[in-house]
């Protein structure tokens, strides 16, 4: 009985200190060439309410109750959520609005997990498309670390990144008449 409880002692410590090993930082980032000029695919990102029309989580809790604060675009605007286990209950705050180039916000999660990230669109004209690379950095804390080590965060929202990008074209090409 002792020399199981020993290994396991010695088994939680080697876990704890793997996950304590393990980079605080990490960062995720998805591209996309959508045919349409940056300043109409930077108004679908730039408007917290068009936000909602192509994002992923949107579409992941229909449900989640959503508000809206400041201005309906641009630095200030603000939207929380509450939904499910899945979106969670958080804020994001407009930070940086530069028309046409680059829209970034402060993303503060309360649950599942606490944290602050941030978010960046840039946008890049390329002929008649935009390139449009959508990058998340932040800070992990000890829970999502000891997560990562059996599922990527690059992973697990990559591709909620990639389906956004893709309903972003969608409805950005739409509104450029593509």
């Amino acid at each position: 009985m002792i020399f199981t409880l020993l290994v396991l002692a010695i088994l939680v410590i080697v876990f704890v200190i793997v996950v304590a090993l393990q980079p605080s930082d990490f960062r995720i980032t998805r591209s996309a060439t959508i045919a349409a000029p940056p300043a109409v695919v930077f108004a679908q990102v730039n408007d917290l309410h068009k936000f909602q029309t192509w994002s992923p989580w949107a579409k992941i809790d229909p449900a989640a109750k959503t508000t809206y604060e400041g201005p309906p675009a641009g630095s200030g605007a603000v939207f929380r959520w509450d939904g499910n286990g899945k979106v969670g209950v958080g804020t994001m705050t407009v930070t940086e609005s530069r028309p046409a180039e680059r829209v970034a916000f402060r993303l503060d999660f309360l649950r599942p997990f606490k944290g602050t990230n941030t978010a960046v669109f840039t946008f890049k004209p390329e002929g008649g498309k935009t390139a449009v690379t959508w990058t998340m950095t932040g800070k992990s804390t000890f829970i999502p670390r000891a997560i990562c080590l059996f599922m990527s965060m690059d992973k697990m929202v990559g591709g909620q990144f990639e389906q956004g990008l893709a309903s972003l074209k969608s409805i950005a090409e739409a509104a450029a008449g593509k």
